[in-house]
């Protein structure tokens, strides 16, 4: 690192704290929001709670995916804004620091996370989503023991019925126990208990449910009255459902980039499939290769007007990616219905915006005075004094 000099160190540090606090919070917020949704689809399909984290810990390659072209816009962004504000920026180029210069370090951030970026959505996010799935699918067919739910009654085969009142240890100890268990000979087992727990055995089809002090009624055909029994300890063989394997790999957001290219390739695959092939592929490359234009845009939309301290190019570089993420959706399905060539609908776009933060960047940098938002900046600011003026006259005479 000793191509970097001390102003270069000083941006790296300024570029850090943001961009690690705004992925941070990305990450965190979009996190928050998918958990509360799988702890109501755990807890309704009667799974353990451990199993959120596992699906969560899934999702963070995604959402990482998302976050770090925002994180980086917005690193460079504030880093350059912060420049700017206190007139370190005017200094640097007064000395003969340009911003071509200026962005060294921006654009080494911007390689290691393009890098980044291309392993996740290319390798690692196709295998997180997968196992996402396998977790979803085992829990639903009761795989991870998510087929006990407290206070239902829960068929397990077809010869019995189980009712919990209450669990603790993420279901392994269960307490006010009701069994109901019909053999094939028509004889018919039922008891309580105060307590209960499942038991490996050496056969992986078969669980024992240990219960214990509890009564028992055993009465079948041939018994002129039920037996009545009480007991310290009964063991209850259940032969445990067969369970459907998980699916292989499949659909475009399983598959890796070098996958997606085979296949989108290969004449054996139908060509509605090839299309959305290609489709996924070129969205995943889009989205990365964007990342290069990402400081340009955020020094274009850094450096509010002289003597202004306005924050709107903050929210318009939101806006901007965003809009941008959701056209590249949206072409990307066209492309996989076939209704346009994949690689039109999605570079077309990027090349749009890369001509129009070009344009940007080139306003502020080259042309003297240049402002790429000045009508924006002067339409908040108007906005800003009408709110102001209007509030002043909505206070009551008198007020301080």
């Amino acid at each position: 690192m000793r191509f970097l000099t001390q102003i270069d160190r000083y941006i790296a540090r300024l570029i850090a704290i943001p961009l690690i606090g705004t992925l941070t919070l990305a990450a965190m917020l979009l996190l928050l929001d998918k958990m509360l949704r799988l702890f109501d689809f755990v807890v309704s399909e009667g799974g353990p709670v451990s199993v959120v984290w596992r699906m969560l810990a899934n999702l963070i390659p995604e959402y990482l995916s998302l976050g770090i072209p925002i994180g980086l816009l917005l690193g460079v962004l504030l880093a350059f804004r912060r420049l700017a504000l206190s007139s370190e920026l005017d200094s640097l180029r007064a000395v003969g620091l340009g911003y071509g210069r200026l962005l060294r370090v921006p654009y080494i951030y911007t390689g290691a996370l393009m890098l980044l970026n291309l392993a996740i959505v290319g390798f690692v996010q196709p295998y997180a989503h997968y196992k996402y799935e396998g977790l979803r699918f085992e829990l639903r067919s009761g795989a991870l023991g998510a087929s006990i739910k407290v206070g239902e009654f829960t068929n397990l085969g077809r010869r019995m019925t189980l009712r919990v009142e209450r669990s603790d240890d993420e279901g392994r100890q269960l307490h006010q126990v009701f069994v109901r268990a019909e053999g094939a000979n028509g004889q018919r087992i039922s008891a309580t208990a105060a307590q209960g727990t499942f038991l490996a055995t050496d056969d992986p089809d078969t669980i024992i449910l240990r219960l214990t002090q509890g009564r028992l009624v055993h009465d079948g055909p041939n018994y002129e009255a039920p037996r009545v029994l009480s007991f310290t300890s009964y063991d209850f063989p259940i032969d445990l459902p067969v369970i459907d394997s998980f699916r292989g790999r499949q659909g475009n957001d399983e598959l890796t980039i070098p996958e997606l290219v085979r296949y989108g390739r290969a004449p054996e695959v139908a060509e509605d499939d090839r299309n959305a092939y290609r489709a996924n592929l070129h969205f995943r490359l889009v989205e990365v290769v964007m990342m290069l234009m990402m400081p340009l845009l955020a020094v274009a939309l850094a450096v509010p007007p002289k003597r202004s301290s306005s924050g709107v190019g903050i929210f318009v570089s939101i806006v901007m990616v965003v809009t941008y993420h959701k056209i590249n959706q949206y072409a990307e399905q066209m492309g996989a219905q076939g209704r346009i060539d994949p690689v039109i609908a999605l570079w077309t776009p990027f090349l749009l915006f890369a001509a129009l933060i070009g344009w940007m960047y080139w306003t502020l940098a080259y042309k003297p005075g240049g402002q790429p938002i000045a009508a924006l900046e002067r339409a908040a600011d108007k906005i800003a004094k009408n709110v102001t003026r209007l509030l002043r006259l909505g206070r009551p005479a008198g007020a301080a």
